[in-house]
């Protein structure tokens, strides 16, 4: 089993060109299984995980509703905002600049075949880094993600998650609001939930956060919470 995670941090980088860059490690990553399979070979296959920050845009899920985007395809245009349909899990959400998107796509083989796990660890790695700014994230049930205040009048969400997997290869991930503009949020229901509301960090601590800072300790939890090595030493623009 290779425990060895690919770090790549493409920057700021279009919404489509990284969901094509996704499919594409996706795809090679199922193509070894398939072939270890057939040939009865045991090459082992990489894991990634890609950091990066969208342009304005809104994602619905494969089971989303589109009724949950509140804005005609001008009002779209007129806000400099893109939408496309998705393949993972999950309603609608949007991704934009303050907003930390990350994106592992593993083999859970190379871990443990468990979706349900592979989930509940990254909303960890998450809560576990909010913890580090005192910040008290929690989850909540039947709702995928991290919340804040959860059963009272102010929950609020602070993180999106929706992922893809197929022979146990994942793909898409989570968004952290860190400086986020919340505005971009009001055109929408956020993942379908009506009644609750959507915060940052920015928002929470009332001051701008250092995103850098953020990613790394993401990182740091992931790579202990997955006992994986990360190999990539420094963060790469592609």
């Amino acid at each position: 089993m290779n425990k060895e995670v690919q770090l790549l941090d493409l920057g700021k980088k279009d919404y489509k060109d990284t969901w094509d860059y996704q499919e594409a490690l996706f795809k090679e990553i199922v193509d070894i299984k398939v072939q270890n399979r057939i040939e009865e070979t045991s090459i082992a296959t990489p894991n990634y995980f890609l950091y990066v920050e969208h342009p304005h845009v809104y994602t619905l899920g494969k089971s989303g509703d589109i009724s949950n985007l509140l804005l005609s395809e001008k009002q779209l245009e007129a806000k400099g905002a893109s939408f496309y349909k998705i393949n993972r899990g999950g309603d609608i959400t949007y991704h934009g600049p303050g907003q930390i998107v990350g994106y592992p796509i593993l083999d859970l083989e190379n871990f443990f075949t468990d979706i349900h796990k592979y989930l509940r660890l990254l909303e960890e790695a998450i809560i576990l880094t909010l913890a580090e700014y005192g910040l008290n994230g929690t989850r909540s049930e039947g709702e995928t993600g991290v919340w804040f205040d959860v059963g009272t009048p102010f929950a609020r969400k602070i993180c999106a998650m929706g992922v893809r997997a197929s022979r146990w290869v994942t793909m898409h991930g989570f968004a952290l609001n860190v400086n986020a503009d919340l505005g971009y949020f009001d055109n929408i229901i956020p993942c379908g939930i009506k009644g609750k509301a959507v915060t940052s960090m920015h928002v929470e601590l009332k001051q701008e956060v250092d995103e850098q800072k953020v990613k790394e300790k993401i990182l740091t939890h992931f790579q202990k919470l997955f006992e994986a090595a990360i190999i990539a030493s420094k963060f790469q623009n592609h």
